[in-house]
Formats: structure tokens, C-alpha cells, sequence
């Protein structure tokens, strides 16, 4: 089995009820099977949130200048393994599936992972107008890009970072995640597969109508 490093990206903000359950539930998927470093890349958390992934055993890199995309490019910038998988820091991903996520890399010859959160969603995870709004997102950069992906903006991927320089992605915001998917599956050998979504720890940050139409009109001005 490939032994290869393994970097677990994290972007924070005031997720202080959650990250530490993030973490250990990382680290004990991991284990022993791979050296492994989790990156928390944090954008001016006003709580406890540093702290508590320090304690955990999380390298902590503050990042003042706001944005998804922002805290993932730095996080990119930092990370040292082999392997790159990300996930959010408020426990809806699984992180006890990144190991088998990793091994599909290189079972089947795939650059780059994302994930589908409507395979199997929990009660109560996503409201119906999230659900919507995916969907329209996920539809345009199906019709635009010609991409078969099922779920746009999901947040946990997992890849080879030497393949990372391949890739052209600007958005410092919400819409880093579309355009990464869409430069992977345009350039690289990549995949989506099916991963639970549980409902979240602590508060709801993304600003629904904002975000949304903001990452609709990001998908057009790649296109055109």
C-alpha cells in the first residue's frame, strides 16, 4: 500500500464546538497508516478555534485576508504531502473516509477526488433552499463546462498535489470550489464519488443568496 504523506487541509472561522472533533476524527482514520499533518487555516477566528486545534495537535496558520478560496490557496501553499484532502471544520464531511478516498487515487489512476453530498444526506444537513441552489449551480457548470459533476460545491477532495500547478484557479472566494472542480476535470484525471453529509456543529456561516448568485455568476464569467 502507498505510504505516502498525507496533508489534511481545514479552513476555520469561529468553529470552536466543532474543529477538535474534526481532527480527532481525521487522526483516527489515519492511524498509523501514513504520516500525516492537519493544516487549520484560520481567518480571524474571535473564539477559541486556534487554541483548541493546537491542542489537538492541528499546525495552526493564521490567515487575515478573508475568503474560502483565499484560506485553501494558503493552505495548498503549506501543505507537504504527497496527498492533499480537505474538508470543512463544523463535522458534516466525513473524515473517516479520507484513507479509502486516498487509496482510490491510486487503485484506479486519478489525479483528482471530489464529492457528491446528495448520495447520502442526512435529515435535516442541507436546507431545501441550499438544496436548490446547488442544484442550479450544478446544472449551469454541467451545461457550460461539459463537467459530470453531480455537486458543484462540495468541499471535501482529495489529490495529488504534484498535479496542483496544473491547474488555474483565481477565486479567492466562495466560487474557488466550482472553479476547482472544473479545472480538474477539464485537466486532470478525476473522479466524484458518493460520501455521507451529516447535519453541522455549531453556526451556519454561508450567506445563501449572496454566495449563490455570486457563484452563478462566476461560472459565466469563466465561460464567457
Amino acid at each position: 500500500m502507498d505510504k505516502g504523506k498525507l496533508s489534511v487541509v481545514i479552513p476555520t472561522m469561529n468553529e470552536e464546538k466543532s474543529i477538535g472533533l474534526v481532527i480527532d476524527e481525521v487522526r483516527g482514520a489515519v492511524g498509523e497508516s501514513r504520516p500525516l499533518e492537519i493544516l487549520v487555516i484560520d481567518t480571524a477566528s474571535k473564539d477559541k478555534t486556534r487554541e483548541i486545534a493546537s491542542e489537538h495537535g492541528a499546525l495552526v496558520v493564521n490567515e487575515p485576508r478573508r475568503g474560502y478560496g483565499r484560506a485553501y490557496k494558503t493552505g495548498f501553499e503549506k501543505a507537504s504531502g504527497e496527498y492533499i484532502a480537505t474538508l470543512d471544520a463544523d463535522m458534516t464531511y466525513p473524515a473517516y473516509e479520507i484513507p479509502s478516498l486516498v487509496e482510490k487515487l491510486g487503485k484506479e489512476d486519478l489525479d483528482f477526488i471530489t464529492t457528491n453530498r446528495f448520495a447520502n444526506m442526512a435529515k435535516g444537513a442541507m436546507s431545501a433552499k441550499h438544496r436548490f441552489g446547488n442544484w442550479v449551480l450544478s446544472a449551469t457548470a454541467r451545461i457550460l463546462f461539459r463537467v459530470r459533476i453531480k455537486d458543484s460545491q462540495s468541499g471535501m477532495w482529495v489529490f495529488r498535489r504534484s498535479r496542483l500547478g496544473e491547474l488555474t484557479v483565481e477565486s479567492d472566494k466562495m466560487s474557488f470550489s466550482e472553479e476547482l472542480k472544473i479545472e480538474a476535470f477539464k485537466k486532470l484525471r478525476a473522479a466524484e464519488v458518493p460520501i455521507s453529509y451529516r447535519v453541522r456543529v455549531g453556526e451556519v456561516k454561508l450567506q445563501s443568496w449572496g454566495d449563490g448568485f455570486g457563484n452563478l455568476k462566476y461560472l459565466f464569467k469563466m465561460r464567457f
